[in-house]
This record gives structure tokens, sequence and C-alpha cells, in this order.
């Protein structure tokens, strides 16, 4: 994964008429240090929420907003990519399925108590961990990146960046400055 490869993270923030605000922050290194793309869209209507179905409702507002990107290499969702050791599927396991990036990491703020397979990375000052989990890629790896990703607090940079622009901040203007 370098040259010209592509890392993207994604959050979606749920609003009160019943749609969603997809984001999407691109950088060109696996750091996130420099963000050369930032997008969002808006989803009229999405699934209820349904436990142990969450992909079902935030998968096709990831996918709206992934629509008219160019292919990414890594992609980082919000939560977990498989929800236990056995390999049940999470929101990341149905984003590598649908083909959005060939390599996907969940990064959990919260534990998920089947998700015992998780790694736990802490950042920062922080003494809570973020949960990481992933799909082709090894789980070690994944947390290394994590944990090497711009930013000191316990959220890398790129991830509070990607959830303030789903809750609602305007997208800058590229090339950054």
């Amino acid at each position: 994964m370098t040259g010209s490869a592509r890392y993207g993270a994604v959050d979606v923030h749920y609003l009160d008429d019943g749609g969603a605000r997809a984001a999407l922050v691109v950088a060109e290194n696996m750091a996130f240090t420099t963000l050369t793309e930032e997008r969002t869209t808006l989803v009229e209507q999405v699934a209820e929420y349904r436990p142990g179905r969450f992909y079902e409702r935030e998968l096709p507002a990831l996918e709206l907003v992934l629509s008219d990107a160019a292919p990414l290499d890594l992609l980082i969702v919000d939560g977990y990519v498989d929800l236990d050791p056995a390999g049940r599927p999470g929101l990341g396991a149905h984003v590598a399925d649908a083909g959005l990036a060939p390599v996907v990491l969940g990064v959990a703020k919260t534990r998920f108590r089947a998700a015992t397979h998780a790694a736990e990375v802490l950042r920062g000052q922080s003494t809570r961990p973020l949960y990481v989990t992933a799909s082709g890629i090894a789980l070690d790896a994944a947390a290394n990146l994590v944990r090497a990703m711009a930013g000191d607090a316990r959220l890398p940079d790129a991830l509070r960046r990607v959830d303030r622009l789903a809750r609602g901040a305007t997208p800058d203007s590229f090339p950054p400055s």
C-alpha cells in the first residue's frame, strides 16, 4: 500500500427527520497526516435500527458517499469488522463484502462484549482503548496503523474530522492550506 494509494475513513450521523449524513475523508498516507479529500452526502431515509443488523442502516449511506469517490486501498469504519472471534459479520465485513475497499478496519469507541478478539489500542493520554478489528490485513498491523495515525488524542484526527463532517461541519476546499 504505497505510491498513489488512497486511504479513507467514513462515518454516518442520523438526523432527526429519519435521514442521515454520511461523510468521507481521504489521505494519501496511512497515518492520515494530510487529508486530500472530504465529502458528505445526505440520505433522505435510512432503515430503522435493528439489533444485530446495524449494517442495513449504515451500509447504504456509506455506499452513497463512496459512489463518486476514486477507489480506496483501505477504509476505516466506525464500528467492528466482525462481532466475535467466530467471524460473525459486523458493519466492516459487510463493507468489505460490498467491495468498497480491499482492506477494511473497524475502529470502535466502545467495547462490544462478544468481540473478545478485538485489539485494544491506547492513544494519547487516554486510558480508554479503541477496539480495532480488520479484514484484508493482519490484526496486529491494523492496530499499529491506528496507533500511528496523526493526532495525539484518543481518537485519531482523521476519525474526529469525519465524525464532525457527518454531524454537519462544512467540508474544506482542497487542496488543504
